[in-house]
């Protein structure tokens, strides 16, 4: 498959030779021009994950180098990623690659000299390994978990809270909507336009256990989605009546700003907007 470079210089090579004039030549390198940025990486070793230390690791992926495997172990990430241009990765790469994307804003360009790959190879490896980790356990914070949403778990979350000097004791976890803001979009402007935040956005409804952990997960809704309609559409309190009830048939609850209305398993903060 012939790049731009070469392109480019096949373009010089026939102006040279009079086969095209210099309005020609001018259309077909502006027209065959990358879009992306041109980042040299050849200069830069391939990533191996034997050549780095343990304090490497958990600087730029959050892990220690022994916990890796585990990690793709437990994700069952597979030998190799093959991408849509047919580059291939190894899934130890593939996850470090989406690892070192997910630990702290940055560029792709920025771990050029880390895995020695170009920018869009980088930006299609991270996309097709998070695709792949949703597609795989996306259910464990769409649906209702029941490893971390058992009935004794969420007697020892409430109890947590009311340690801490909740009013409420059997409260488990807390609720809110999140804006995301994202690019002004060419169509339907009003649509993602929130008003409270005065942003174009997309907006999610996510559930916080008190030990750090996301317990529900839904969306994404355009952003001028109300609170309060998410959580119907997410249908969050179907699942509350249904599953968060002690053995002896006491509600447990969630905690929410004044968004949300009061329900027996959803309990508003009265009188304070957040």
């Amino acid at each position: 498959m012939v790049n731009f470079h070469e392109l480019q210089e096949l373009f010089l090579l026939s102006h040279a030779h009079g086969i095209l004039d210099d309005e020609e030549l001018l259309i077909l390198y502006e027209e065959y021009w990358p879009k992306n940025p041109d980042f040299c990486y050849e200069n830069y070793e391939r990533f191996s994950l034997d050549d780095m230390n343990d304090a490497e690791c958990l600087a730029e992926f959050r892990f220690r180098k022994h916990d890796l495997p585990l990690l793709a172990e437990v994700l069952q990430i597979p030998d190799s990623f093959t991408c849509s241009q047919r580059t291939v990765t190894s899934g130890m790469e593939g996850l470090c690659v989406l690892l070192r994307r997910l630990s702290y804003p940055c560029r792709f360009s920025d771990i050029i000299p880390r895995f020695g790959r170009p920018v869009p190879v980088l930006s299609m490896v991270s996309n097709q390994v998070l695709d792949y980790i949703y597609d795989i356990h996306g259910h464990r914070i769409t649906q209702w978990n029941r490893q971390i949403l058992s009935q004794p778990l969420l007697q020892l979350y409430s109890d947590t809270i009311a340690a801490h000097g909740s009013a409420l004791d059997n409260c488990f976890g807390f609720v809110d909507g999140t804006v995301r803001p994202i690019c002004k979009p060419g169509e339907h402007q009003r649509v993602v336009y929130n008003g409270h935040k005065r942003v174009h956005a997309l907006k999610f409804q996510c559930v916080a256990l008190p030990n750090g952990l996301i317990g529900h997960l839904y969306g994404p809704e355009e952003g001028r989605r109300h609170n309060a309609g998410m959580l119907a559409d997410s249908r969050l309190l179907n699942d509350l009546q249904a599953f968060s009830n002690s053995p002896f048939g006491n509600p447990y609850c969630i905690y929410g700003d004044p968004a949300y209305p009061l329900r027996i398993h959803l309990h508003p903060l009265l009188g304070i907007e957040s």
